[in-house]
């Protein structure tokens, strides 16, 4: 399986069911793996039907043991809201038709089911969060708003988590991060309420294209009560939903002490923002001088290179006037080598014309035929 990002992960028995996403490249997938746990191998299942087309950050859930559903996800510049139901018996895609209140478009979603109750919360389509939490009877594949959130809430994230957890005996979603436009920490928390049953159809499996889906979708809503409780060191939210209407969320009103602790810790903020902020401006100003003193410095560089570059040009043509010079002094060495040899050569000639001339009585003496003088 190649390495991806994105995927949806679902627990189905003992094996895991691994859906879509995108690789390395960021090129989309649309393909189906399976981990069994027991001999832990990994399989690429070949499914017949439309399968979804290739996408990231979608929600996966498994209905009854046997059908995985894949709701939404996006490519890299469109968002779905499409639903697609995987029989994991016959490994056969179909596309039902959707009931009630069909959620928008998003990707980044998360989910949880409850029974036959599929959540979703959060999730954005490009442009901004998602507010509404909706609810999916994966029986009647029926749509229905629990609540919409107002503004730019952690709620209306991308990239949230949600779990199911209980306390007191009572089922509670719990969502936690999430990006919209900030990562934020804040805990949200969700306690449905079973005011109503839900209805599933006769044969306990999603009623793909069941005329009477649209009739149990009323019979089909959760009531959702919403309580608030302020934590330590997170908001908890909860959301209500009287009558199948919903409703906006509201948070108690807070005691006069945690008010007066909350704008002490606002005027501590703010002064330690002030500070920081007349910190910024000193480091400002001492970046500007440096930035000038470097400036400065640069030029100073510049110049003194200019003069550097002159002097290693003066020192070349010195090297080669030394060069030259040696050569002279060389040439000159070998002619001093040369007028000593011929002067030494002109005293030994000196000497033997001197040698001659004594010896043969002179010029005058040899024109008078005088003889040569006799050796005593």
């Amino acid at each position: 399986m190649v390495s991806r990002g994105g995927q949806s992960v679902t627990l189905v028995g003992n094996t895991l069911v691994i859906f879509g996403g995108q690789d390395g490249n960021r090129t989309l997938l649309n393909d189906l793996h399976i981990l069994d746990f027991e001999t832990m191998t990994w399989d690429e299942i070949d499914t017949i039907g439309v399968s979804p087309s290739p996408r990231a950050d979608h929600a996966a859930a498994v209905h009854a043991e046997r059908y995985l559903l894949i709701f939404g996800g996006g490519t890299h510049s469109t968002c779905f809201n499409d639903l697609h139901v995987l029989d994991l018996k016959t490994m056969e895609w179909s596309k039902p038709s959707q009931q009630g209140e069909i959620p928008s478009p998003r990707a980044g979603h998360a989910g949880v089911t409850i029974g036959e109750s599929w959540f979703i919360v959060g999730g954005g389509d490009n442009k901004s969060g998602v507010s509404e939490t909706v609810v999916l009877n994966m029986s009647t594949l029926s749509w229905s708003v629990v609540t919409t959130v107002q503004g730019r809430v952690p709620l209306a994230s991308e990239g949230l988590s949600l779990v199911l957890s209980s306390y007191n005996g009572e089922d509670i979603l719990v969502s936690f991060g999430g990006y919209n436009g900030r990562y934020n920490n804040e805990v949200n928390l969700l306690k449905p309420s079973y005011k109503s049953t839900l209805q599933a159809t006769g044969s306990g499996v999603p009623a793909l294209d069941s005329a009477s889906g649209a009739q149990n979708a009323t019979n089909g809503t959760r009531d959702v009560d919403l309580e608030f409780e302020a934590g330590q060191e997170a908001k908890v939210r909860e959301i209500s939903m009287e009558n199948n209407e919903p409703q906006t969320s509201e948070v108690n009103e807070v005691s006069e002490s945690t008010l007066a602790t909350l704008k002490a810790e606002k005027e501590e903020l703010e002064s330690a923002l002030s500070s920081e902020k007349s910190q910024s401006n000193e480091l400002k100003q001492q970046l500007i001088e440096a930035e000038s003193k470097n400036s400065n410095l640069y030029k100073e560089l510049q110049a003194l290179r200019v003069q550097l570059a002159a002097e290693q040009s003066r020192c070349f043509k010195l090297e080669v006037d030394v060069a030259e010079l040696r050569q002279k002094l060389q040439t000159m060495d070998a002619l001093q080598k040369e007028v000593e040899i011929l002067q030494r050569q002109k005293a030994a000639s000196e000497e033997a014309y001197a040698k001659q001339k004594q010896s043969s009585g002179g010029v005058w003496g040899w024109l008078a035929g005088t003889p040569p003088p006799t050796d005593a």
